[in-house]
């Protein structure tokens, strides 16, 4: 069934159009999507696909409020849990702080069927603006990102087509700048620690900017190590420890995340390798608490909490020059060698 979405993208979509899409009457949509039982499955199922499809959303705010939106700000990030995506919602928080906008916040896991469920619900509320990390939606997601007739920006990568706005940083560009500095530095056996791919498409993209950019110096990955769960010191020594058993010659270790890889400089330091002469190591981000280690870990400052502010301030309409949308902010990532890369 092919269904066409409206011209016009500041005009949410109503009943009308799910009705129109389906050949369905309004009132057994509203029927449907209220979850009423006097509804057959065939057309229960008909009226789902056809408002999935469209990206409609229904709206579960108070029909008297004269704006049919609220000052809300719906912020969609991945996670809470690894130190980076807090600097982010600090920035958000930090620019709406005299705009009246209060900002509300959603995790995914990194599963994209829960980034759909978060979406759903918080665009229900008919809030003024979206931040969604990440440019990789489903179908749905990105219809009813399509189609809420609000403000999208998509924050923290700039790889790719965005929706509307987007404020981010190249992520195979970052791989290819650690890649020209490792090389650079005279390491040649290269091994990459990192997260589920599948996943974690930032991190796949910059394992691939540091696959491209060791290959225009005639080099190949010696050998990669994958992991599911928390961005964990522990885990990050537990990586190492495999990594390094499987191929003790590797003299440069680069991990998809400053907490994996300050675990796995910990593990170095305790087991007596040479770093960085013999091995050296760099993570990505530029968290703070890099400076409390016995070795400042090389990384790259991910820009985190400057990408939030640009984000809230394009939701919030500062600094645009009064255009709403399609603005497109790509800062620059800094590498930042601390102690861990050997001087060139």
């Amino acid at each position: 069934m092919s269904h066409t979405r409206p011209t016009d993208l500041r005009r949410p979509l109503t009943l009308r159009d799910v009705s129109e899409a389906c050949g369905v009457s309004e009132m057994t949509v509203s029927r449907v999507l209220r979850n009423r039982e006097d509804v057959s499955p065939a057309t229960r199922e008909k009226v789902q696909t056809a408002a999935r499809a469209l990206g409609y959303v229904p709206n579960k705010i108070a029909g008297g409020l004269a704006s049919q939106q609220v000052n809300l700000v719906a912020v969609i990030v991945p996670s809470l849990s690894n130190m980076v995506f807090p600097e982010v919602l600090s920035g958000i928080s930090a620019a709406l702080g005299d705009t009246g906008l209060q900002p509300v916040f959603g995790v995914t896991g990194y599963k994209a069927e829960k980034e759909e469920e978060v979406l759903y619900e918080m665009l229900s509320w008919r809030p003024s603006g979206a931040i969604i990390a990440g440019l990789e939606h489903t179908d749905a997601a990105r219809a009813m990102l399509e189609n809420a007739g609000i403000p999208i920006v998509e924050i923290m990568d700039s790889d790719g087509t965005p929706i509307d706005s987007v404020v981010g940083i190249s992520h195979r560009a970052a791989g290819m700048q650690m890649a020209e500095a490792i090389v650079a530095a005279g390491y040649r056996r290269i091994g990459f620690l990192g997260t589920k791919m599948t996943d974690d498409h930032r991190a796949r993209k910059r394992l691939q900017g540091l696959t491209d950019g060791l290959a225009e110096h005639g080099l190949e990955l010696i050998d990669t190590e994958f992991y599911t769960g928390g961005s964990a010191l522990k885990k990050g020594r537990e990586m190492t420890e495999t990594i390094l058993a499987r191929n003790p010659d590797l003299d440069f270790l680069y991990y998809s995340n400053d907490m994996i890889g300050a675990g796995g400089l910990l593990y170095c330091l305790e087991k007596g390798y040479d770093v960085p002469g013999k091995l050296g190591l760099a993570g990505f981000n530029g968290v703070d608490f890099l400076e409390g280690l016995p070795m400042q870990l090389a990384t790259i400052d991910a820009c985190r909490y400057e990408i939030g502010v640009q984000a809230a301030n394009l939701i919030a309409g500062k600094e645009t020059g009064g255009l709403i949308g399609g603005h497109r902010i790509e800062l620059t990532p800094e590498l930042v060698p601390g102690d861990t890369i050997r001087k060139a």
